[in-house]
């Protein structure tokens, strides 16, 4: 099983249950008949939608990538992790700092290639900013999509 699945499936239902209680506060409310009881559970409701649109946003991410992790495996170009590390395991930020810069470049060449901005998503990863890495994953799944029809 990949690592991290486990983890996500029960961050998943605990969060479907979390939405189940509170979609069933919201319905409790519009049953009242009051006008600040319906209008309540009107925004209530609005709650458990927003949690299940953004488990599907991203477990639908998550599938995409790794569609996308096992074409690049397919064709040998899944991204190296060879970055120097300190004792304790941490990358060496001018290591990581200098390899981004190439990364960086060549994903600016090739701006319609999902591959490249793929890579980038690591080195960005890397780097320690997780914040553009999943934006450059999302990117390269946009791209990706395209390329498959």
């Amino acid at each position: 099983m990949r690592r991290g699945l486990v983890p996500a499936l029960a961050v998943t239902v605990l969060l479907g249950i979390y939405a189940w209680a509170i979609a069933g506060r919201g319905v409790a409310l519009l049953r009242t008949g009051e006008p600040i009881g319906i209008a309540l559970g009107v925004g209530v409701l609005a709650i458990p939608l927003l949690v299940i649109s953004l488990i599907w946003r991203e477990w639908s991410l998550a599938a995409h990538v790794q569609r996308m992790a096992d074409e690049l495996a397919a064709a040998d170009e899944l991204p190296v992790d060879d970055l120097p590390r300190s004792p304790g395991g941490r990358i060496d930020r001018a290591a990581a700092d200098e390899a981004f810069a190439e990364v960086k470049a060549r994903a600016e060449a090739a701006p319609e290639d999902w591959r490249a901005w793929y890579h980038l998503a690591f080195a960005y990863d890397a780097s320690g900013d997780r914040r553009r890495a999943r934006a450059m994953l999302r990117d390269a799944a946009r791209l990706h999509g395209r390329s498959q029809g």
